[in-house]
């Protein structure tokens, strides 16, 4: 299938509706993901414990990984076991040796290959292979982004948002588990990225957050391979305190929302931050795991960031109903508007370059 977006917005036609339905595009878009960096989570991971396995993008990369530490120091590493492809590390923990469940092979907490049971007569073992391969990794003040198949360093999709913002102490910023959740929705990843993209449904979808934004002044700007969105509230409450040296000083800024090309949404607001990681199951079902870091917990609920749980339901509400429609035969491919779309222009010329 052709994409084929005119980098014109005037001129150009969205995605063909069966981008966001067909099993057999679906399909090709491992190798979009395979390339992508990813965020898996914090350094505060390992405070207790210095193994925590996971697995990078369930149900599109399902690749099974280990975070490490070892004086102070962070690895991920591939938990699959070199010696019969099990998984090796289970549960977090706090251990000297990574051991596997199947046949005794024992790894240091680094991943080099320590012992193996029944291996006396093996020629030239171990090598270097036999070690658990390490899976790129970078950390931004304390946040944690992996990725499988690196093309790219970190900051080709975060610079934007690090010039931004590298002067918020997120490191500082406390996870809350039980303000995280897990959002179902029966619908394209793609499309659930198309909505976040624009503020033009704000005052159709969202009644409750349009009351606190100028809709106005609502401005969205992609950067290579970031789509930043910046909602200016009607007021100087609840919005930013910003350094008088910051390039947005003076103005009432309610939120940032920052949009990592191809499925990461980083939300901050005046009492911290949300994560949203889009998380493709199929090419009509996605999930939407949901990270909570709050930095001052006197602002929560208060201002845009304050009922997000309400957003987000509205915005699956909306983007189910969608799915429905552009299964249609009446319809394939809309136009933009060049003053509200940008983002999901972007986001679109994005995916015709990579795919």
């Amino acid at each position: 299938m052709k994409i084929d977006i005119d980098k014109d917005i005037r001129k150009a036609k969205t995605i063909p509706s069966k981008f966001y339905h067909s099993p057999k595009i679906y399909k090709k878009l491992r190798n979009l993901f395979d390339k992508s960096w990813q965020f898996i989570g914090d350094t505060s991971l390992l405070d207790k414990n210095n193994a925590h396995p996971g697995i990078l993008l369930d149900g599109m990369l399902n690749e099974p990984y280990v975070l490490t530490k070892k004086d102070e120091k962070v690895k991920c590493l591939s938990n699959v076991c070199t010696h019969r492809g099990n998984v090796v590390c289970n549960d977090s923990c706090n251990t000297k040796t990574l051991v596997c469940g199947y046949h005794g092979r024992q790894f240091e907490i680094d991943g080099k290959m320590k012992f193996m049971p029944e291996f006396d007569d093996v020629k030239n073992f171990p090598r270097k292979d036999d070690d658990l391969p390490e899976i790129s990794m970078e950390i931004w003040k304390n946040l944690i982004f992996i990725i499988n198949d690196k093309r790219c360093d970190l900051s080709e999709v975060t610079s934007t948002m690090v010039e931004r913002l590298d002067w918020l102490p997120v490191d500082e910023f406390k996870y809350k588990p039980e303000l995280s959740r897990t959002y179902k929705v029966n619908a394209n990843w793609a499309l659930y990225c198309d909505n976040y993209l624009e503020g033009f449904h704000i005052p159709y979808v969202h009644k409750d957050l349009n009351k606190e934004l100028e809709y106005e002044d609502y401005f969205t700007e992609g950067i290579d391979n970031t789509v930043l969105q910046i909602g200016i509230g009607k007021g100087d409450e609840n919005t930013f305190d910003l350094p008088k040296d910051h390039q947005d000083y003076g103005k009432n800024i309610a939120a940032y929302y920052f949009f990592l090309f191809p499925n990461m949404m980083f939300n901050f607001y005046p009492w911290g931050l949300s994560i949203n990681v889009v998380k493709p199951k199929s090419s009509e079902y996605t999930e939407i795991e949901y990270f909570t870091y709050v930095w001052k917990e006197e602002l929560m609920g208060k201002g845009a960031g304050g009922n997000l749980d309400k957003v987000e339901l509205e915005d699956g509400e909306i983007v189910e109903t969608v799915q429905k429609g552009i299964k249609s035969k009446a319809y394939d491919r809309g136009r933009y508007s060049p003053k509200r779309e940008i983002g999901v222009h972007h986001f679109h010329l994005l995916l015709q370059k990579y795919l």
